[in-house]
């Protein structure tokens, strides 16, 4: 069956933010949303940035293509990202979230870097398809928080992976997968679903038919919980071709012209308690008094942006200092080594470092326990990662030895014939190094 996508993006400013840092893209081929950050400007920029460089893409393109063209899309990208840091010292730190999917007949190709999220609504159930890339997200991958408990972690902001001006590769989750008529297809930035519950979401994707009319309840249900944050949503239904559809596509947020629009907002309570939060913020006074004399104006700029890289400092040395009273075994080389901290990487930095290379080689395993090594065996303690060392000399394959010849021995009193042998007896055994 031949497929095709009706789709509509939205975006707002929030209740709180003085200007949008999301970028939303919807198309007949590729979605696209992007969460910026890195203060005032390069937020704007990164996911305006990231946008640009996917975009092109929205066209037909082969089904084997398409991961490859997502990953040169989001390649150069990030380029761009690092040479605009390197020539410009206010946008150092800037990056963005990406999650991006480009479609092929009823092939969906998905890359994913960030806490944006991808869901699917599929037979009125909705699944989350992407995960996020968050500290506490990997805390609740290795147990060591609920689902419910991450939602009210203060660390629960802090992201492992993003794109951004940082050097090395970017590290993007990738998946092809198949799409079908009647499926429903959500991008959202955390400014819906840190506000608005699952079941909230997944009611009104259900309910609600217009892609467009859907978008629209989605930020609203936003806006009523308070809008914190920027608020962006792309929805794209799968149909079969022959029915009418538009096929222009819809920029939002950051990439679009009006970025710097204010919010359709709301008259609810949560709307006028942020309309007197706004007036009092020097930020807000940036965005909304043009008349206001250029000195005040950096006075407010520095104040806001120290305030938010001492939150984001704060916030950055919890999440390190619990991460170094983590342990994990994984191999170094050949040998079989401690880690302290954690096996991921926040940017350029890796959160782990060498404690002790062990004298235990990984090809002395039985393969069971080399396979144990394929991932990283974590515990939250040195005295549990040493236990683990423990284990795994227990799995040591053993040399085969060979058994010595049997030793001729006589009763006291008896004599051998000379070239007699005796035969030990069933119940004798030879030892070896017995002393």
């Amino acid at each position: 069956m031949s497929l095709q996508m009706r789709f509509a993006a939205r975006s707002d400013v929030g209740l709180v933010r003085a200007s949008n840092q999301d970028s939303g893209y919807a198309g007949p081929h590729l979605l696209v949303l992007a969460d910026g950050m890195g203060g005032p400007a390069g937020g704007d920029v990164a996911s305006s940035v990231a946008v640009a460089h996917l975009a092109v893409l929205d066209d037909a393109h082969g089904a084997d293509d398409l991961l490859d063209l997502l990953r040169g899309a989001v390649a150069s990208a990030h380029a761009e990202l690092v040479e605009r840091s390197d020539a410009d010292e206010d946008l150092a730190g800037l990056g963005t979230t990406c999650t991006a999917i480009l479609r092929s007949g009823n092939k969906l190709a998905m890359v994913h870097i960030g806490d944006s999220r991808a869901y699917l609504l599929r037979d009125g159930t909705l699944t989350q398809v992407t995960t996020d890339h968050t500290f506490v997200q990997y805390l609740v991958s290795t147990g060591r928080l609920t689902p419910e408990q991450a939602e009210r972690h203060p660390q629960r902001n802090v992201i492992l992976r993003a794109l951004g001006d940082n050097d090395g590769e970017v590290e993007l989750d990738e998946s092809l997968r198949e799409t079908r008529a009647g499926d429903r297809w959500l991008l959202a930035s955390d400014g819906l679903f840190g506000v608005v519950s699952n079941e909230t979401i997944a009611d009104t994707l259900a309910t609600v038919e217009d892609p467009g009319t859907c978008a629209d309840e989605l930020v609203a249900l936003a806006l009523r919980a308070g809008g914190p944050d920027n608020v962006t949503v792309v929805i794209a239904d799968v149909l079969p071709t022959g029915q009418s559809v538009d096929t222009t596509p819809q920029v939002v947020g950051s990439a679009a012209a009006d970025r710097r629009r204010a919010t359709r907002g709301g008259d609810g309570p949560a709307a006028r308690a942020a309309a007197l939060v706004r007036a009092a913020s020097p930020d807000a006074a940036e965005a909304n008094d043009d008349d206001e004399p250029v000195r005040r104006r950096w006075v407010g700029v520095v104040v806001a942006t120290l305030l938010i890289l001492a939150a984001v400092a704060g916030g950055l040395w919890a999440a390190w200092s619990w991460t170094q009273t983590q342990y994990f075994v994984a191999p170094s080389g050949q040998y079989v080594a401690i880690y302290r901290g954690i096996p991921q990487e926040l940017g350029s930095l890796r959160l782990a470092t060498l404690h002790e290379r062990t004298d235990l080689r990984v090809g002395d395993l039985t393969q069971v326990a080399q396979d144990r090594l394929d991932s990283p065996i974590t515990r939250d303690s040195l005295a549990g990662a040493e236990t683990v060392v423990e284990n795994l000399r227990s799995s040591v394959v053993e040399e085969p030895t060979r058994r010595p010849e049997p030793t001729a021995t006589t009763e006291p009193g008896a004599t051998t014939e000379p070239g007699a042998t005796e035969e030990p007896g069933p119940s004798e055994s030879a030892t070896t190094g017995a002393g």
